[in-house]
């Protein structure tokens, strides 16, 4: 019988035919990371392909790893050994929690490593890692540090603008510190510098991209739209939204007394998405930033920093995730803001928004990735392959069908693109983006407003651009 039938499964665990003697390092590690991570169990006797084979000398070698735990992992973690009996093999149980004196090093081979977990694996935890582990051995994270900055030089218009939005109440000063963002010093934790209008944590940006196409190499035209956000996370959250909202459309469809909007994305399901990147995201990494990538079939949103207790989220049963905050003093400040909530998992809260659309199907489920140094949202386009049963909001995505698509060139239809997310924009404006004269533009807009596809609404200077289908 294998060994899994007698066990179950489990995700934070190792296992080794033998206590291998001459190669300590080989299990040891897995100690440290254990203990550096959410915890775990290191199992003895039982092979790769989970036979269970048992110890000889199942007492020596409890006694033997005891001792090499105390001599080579620094600082000594907690270590529960237990013997396990399956039939006349003996299995030898070696249980580590969770640490709380991180890190914890092993030494031996000429290296001082902590390890941590990813997955299914120990591995070496580098210099940023190494620095979130000293702060978890502090009890302190990196949003509650007290930082450099004094609140008096900051000003916090978007906190007060959504605090009294929230509640109906002006934000009074001792609102800052019961939210942990200053000091009685007058000194602003990262979480205080972090909400400031103009934040002085320069890495906290949003890069909003519309790609033209499936790829970042879309053609003439690489991106569509595109924007840098700075500032205050309340603001990078505002102008978030209101990016995808500029580049996406609805789809309608009229019933007997009234019209069902199908739009390209759930709305509810980009709101947690951009949440969960921006109050979850490793402000440890200082290279990278959150980022929107809009493509025509799909959004992905990334943020920096996998997974806090280490598990890739593809493991994981999204409707079970626990809630491991990374930044609970942001997380708290945008439960009281009315953002997020502090209990549960807004994973779940995407999945769900997506399901409820109507144009919504089982092939079109968000995807959740991770890694030590990532985590992506991926959502689809709701409408990217839908056929042509109502209209569009001001757009063209897929209106343009049969005889009538084969009439447009490939550039009349980037032009059209670009307008339907630009509607005042001149021609001057479009023959510089395309590199073409203004001649060659006004041509091709006449052709197009000529095959009914392209309609000017007001004034000559005033007006806009509707791009729409007829019939």
């Amino acid at each position: 019988m294998k060994f899994l039938d007698y066990v179950g499964e489990a995700t934070q665990y190792d296992k080794k035919r033998s206590v291998e003697r001459k190669k300590i390092k080989s299990w040891l590690k897995s100690i440290s990371a254990f203990a550096n991570t959410e915890g775990g169990v290191l199992i003895f006797g039982v092979d790769n392909d989970d036979e269970i084979v048992g110890l000889e000398n199942a007492k020596e070698d409890a006694e033997f790893i005891s001792q090499k735990i105390k001599e080579r992992i620094s600082v000594f973690p907690s270590a529960n050994l237990k013997f396990e009996q399956y039939g006349d093999k003996t299995v030898l149980f070696v249980y580590v929690p969770k640490g709380h004196e991180t890190p914890y090093y092993y030494s031996g081979d000429g290296v001082t490593e902590a390890y941590i977990r990813i997955g299914n694996e120990s591995v070496v935890a580098n210099a940023i890692e190494i620095k979130r582990l000293v702060m978890r051995g502090q009890n302190t994270t990196y949003d509650s540090i007290i930082s450099s900055y004094k609140v008096e030089d900051y000003a916090f218009s978007k906190l007060r603008e959504r605090y009294r939005q929230w509640t109906g109440k002006s934000m009074e000063e001792k609102v800052f510190a019961s939210f942990y963002l200053v000091n009685r010093d007058g000194y602003l934790t990262n979480a205080g510098a972090l909400v400031a209008d103009d934040s002085p944590i320069r890495w906290s940006r949003l890069f909003c991209t519309r790609w033209n196409g499936l790829n970042k190499s879309g053609g003439r035209i690489d991106a569509l739209d595109s924007m840098e956000y700075t500032g205050s996370i309340i603001s990078l959250l505002q102008e978030g939204i209101g990016f995808v909202r500029r580049n996406m459309r609805k789809m309608w469809r009229k019933t007997s007394n009234s019209r069902i909007e199908m739009p390209d994305y759930s709305e509810r399901g980009v709101f947690e998405a951009l949440v969960n990147a921006l109050v979850h995201r490793d402000y440890m990494i200082m290279s990278s930033e959150v980022h929107i990538d809009i493509f025509d079939d799909r959004m992905v949103i990334y943020s920096p920093g996998g997974m806090v207790d280490g598990v890739e989220i593809q493991d994981r049963d999204i409707s079970n995730v626990p809630s491991i905050r990374r930044n609970p003093v942001l997380a708290d400040v945008f439960d009281r803001l009315g953002y997020m909530e502090r209990q549960g998992s807004g994973l779940g809260k995407i999945r769900e928004a997506y399901i409820s659309e109507t144009n919504y199907s089982d092939k079109m489920e968000p995807v959740f990735y991770s890694d030590r140094s990532q985590f992506t949202v991926t959502l689809s386009n709701l409408n990217y392959e839908a056929p042509l049963s109502g209209t569009m909001d001001g757009a063209l995505n897929g209106a343009l069908n049969g005889a009538l698509r084969d009439k447009i060139s490939e550039e009349e239809m980037q032009l059209l693109e670009y307008i339907s997310r630009n509607a005042d924009i001149t021609q001057k404006e479009l023959a510089e983006e395309f590199n073409f004269s203004r001649r060659i533009i006004q041509r091709m807009m006449k052709k197009l407003q000529d095959k009914g596809v392209l309609e000017r609404i007001g004034a000559k200077k005033s007006g806009r651009w509707i791009v729409l289908y007829k019939k």
